[in-house]
């Protein structure tokens, strides 16, 4: 039989030997895989860096540049149904929670921080965290409409990292309702609310990633380091950056299930998202609220 196969000339190839291959990676002793995550907490998790934003570096810059490009249109097609209706259930949920939320901006004669918070009574109540304020400084408080008012510190609870601040010359402000702990599950759809960078009005989304989070944390604000100790806590994957310390993690009810509070990073070099963030839970702050306020009015 005829073989009608043509086979390839072995002059037209490079016959060189391939090198030998590169030895497996073995891990260094004591230990399995990548080990360049500092181990500051126990239990092995990443450096862990509260969350208000300090100075004037990248997140103003950030806000500065997109104010000043032209509006860009874009189109989103949806794939299927499902996928549209979720996002109309979170653009309601935006619409319902973004009010409520506000930028708490800090001026000291040496630098500016800024971090978010939640407006708690219509007059002008806020809440926010207590790294946000504690260095000091001239408050002020920015609306999501771009109105900014004087505040001052009225209340602070350390323990929980939890501040409140009263803006002035404000009414009718919508202030924002609280879930409850037990309403929380693992796997629950959230959406944060804040400034990160300096970036206001921003929201991202996520789940509820874990529960009942410990955590020590390294402060990265504008008053320098320092730690606090954190138990109870909510962890989330939606991105969370400086800037959205005392914002708001809200469930697909619009109710607030969590304050954000400090983030995972890969490095004490880095300072972004990873999609490890935490947030004090509701019935903790809620409680811590109450606490503040009744001191208030004693």
């Amino acid at each position: 039989m005829t073989d009608l196969m043509t086979r390839p000339d072995p002059d037209q190839y490079d016959t060189t030997p391939p090198p030998p291959p590169a030895p497996p990676f073995v891990p260094p002793p004591g230990g399995s895989g990548d080990r360049r995550w500092p181990r500051r907490v126990a239990g092995g998790a990443a450096v862990l860096a509260l969350i208000a934003a300090g100075g004037t570096a990248g997140g103003v810059f950030a806000d500065r540049y997109l104010i000043d490009q032209p509006a860009t249109a874009t189109t989103t097609t949806a794939t299927s149904a499902s996928a549209t209706t979720e996002s109309d259930s979170l653009a309601a949920i935006v619409k319902q929670v973004q009010p409520s939320v506000v930028t708490v901006l800090v001026d000291t004669n040496r630098s500016s921080s800024l971090g978010s918070g939640v407006v708690l009574a219509a007059d002008g109540l806020i809440l926010t965290n207590n790294h946000v304020i504690e260095g000091g400084g001239t408050v002020s408080v920015r609306l999501s409409t771009g109105q900014t008012v004087p505040a001052s510190v009225v209340a602070t609870d350390t323990t929980h990292d939890l501040a409140l601040v009263q803006a002035t010359g404000l009414t009718g402000l919508t202030p924002v309702t609280f879930g409850t702990d037990d309403s929380v599950a693992v796997g629950d759809t959230v959406l944060a609310f804040g400034a990160p960078l300096g970036l206001e009005n921003t929201v991202t989304s996520g789940i509820v990633s874990a529960l009942d989070r410990s955590i020590n944390t390294a402060t990265e604000s504008a008053t320098g380091g320092g730690s606090e100790q954190l138990g109870g806590l909510l962890q989330t994957d939606a991105a969370i950056n400086q800037g959205n310390s005392g914002g708001a993690l809200v469930d697909l009810s619009g109710h607030v299930v969590g304050i954000n509070v400090a983030i995972a990073t890969a490095g004490e070099s880095e300072s972004g998202s990873i999609g490890v963030g935490f947030a004090i839970p509701a019935d903790t702050v809620v409680a811590a609220v109450k606490q503040m306020e009744s001191g208030l009015s004693s």
